[in-house]
């Protein structure tokens, strides 16, 4: 059997690596290596040249508002159109927190200047007048997940609003999510996910880590991705479960 080699596209990893964002791409490459794929990491920053031809997986941490703005308009000038590309070809993109803001139509930061987003994705920001701080716990529903929850640190003040149809990652048991309103949080958009979990989301989340593996990877991922025995992940895992609602998660079967 040919190795497969899953390749990963970190975008603007100087600028938007807050809150332990980079612990993602670690999880990534581990749970693929300890199964015999291949990784390879680009780090793609601003300019232009960005080549994501070949991407699997890309990836876009958080950032601060100052940060976000130069992503921006970068992004808009030399990326959108790769980007665009790669998720047609059906790469997987996981986005958090800024990452996630930056897909939709438009971003309204916290001086109240309006950016107009990369419309990936039919959601826009504006700024909250409370800054949402602490665990999160959410439930999904149509990503065949077990356990079916994630849990993550959230530390933003923006409220994030769906698109009609658009459908979430999950719906929140404990925490603000989108905007403390609907019980959204972040998006699943055929491969597209933004979430504002942060803490770092993967290594508490393993179930959730397999399942971006497996879709970047594909018909490859076939005999692949053999269970791994995640004792410490999902301790993690249920720690944060019962701190935060006061009773255990499910584990996996």
């Amino acid at each position: 059997m040919t190795t497969p080699t899953l390749r990963i596209a970190h975008l603007y990893a100087d600028e938007m690596n807050i809150y332990g964002d980079r612990g993602n791409i670690l999880t990534l490459t581990k749970r693929a290596e300890w199964r015999g794929i291949t990784v390879e990491i680009r780090a793609v920053g601003r300019g232009p040249g960005a080549d994501l031809s070949d991407a699997n997986l890309i990836f876009w941490g958080g950032g601060q508002d100052s940060d976000q703005e130069l992503v921006f308009k970068d992004a808009a000038a030399h990326k959108v159109t790769a980007i665009r590309r790669a998720i047609e070809r059906g790469a997987v993109v996981l986005a958090v927190c800024g990452g996630y803001q930056l897909l939709g139509e438009s971003y309204v930061t916290a001086e109240g200047k309006k950016l107009p987003g990369l419309a990936l994705v039919d959601l826009h920001t504006i700024p909250g007048v409370k800054r949402n701080i602490g665990n999160i716990v959410i439930e999904t529903s149509d990503l065949g997940l077990t356990p079916k929850t994630l849990v993550g640190f959230e530390n933003h003040s923006g409220k994030t609003y769906l698109g009609p149809g658009l459908r979430p990652l999950g719906r929140v048991l404990r925490g603000a999510g989108n905007n403390g309103e609907d019980q959204t949080e972040g998006v699943a958009d055929r491969n597209v996910f933004g979430t504002y979990l942060h803490g770092s989301l993967l290594p508490k989340n393993p179930h959730f880590a397999d399942l971006l593996i497996e879709r970047a990877l594909g018909p490859r991922a076939i005999g692949r991705l053999v269970p791994l025995v995640d004792i410490e992940e999902m301790q993690a895992h249920q720690s944060v479960s019962e701190r935060v609602l006061g009773r255990p998660a499910s584990t996996r079967s």
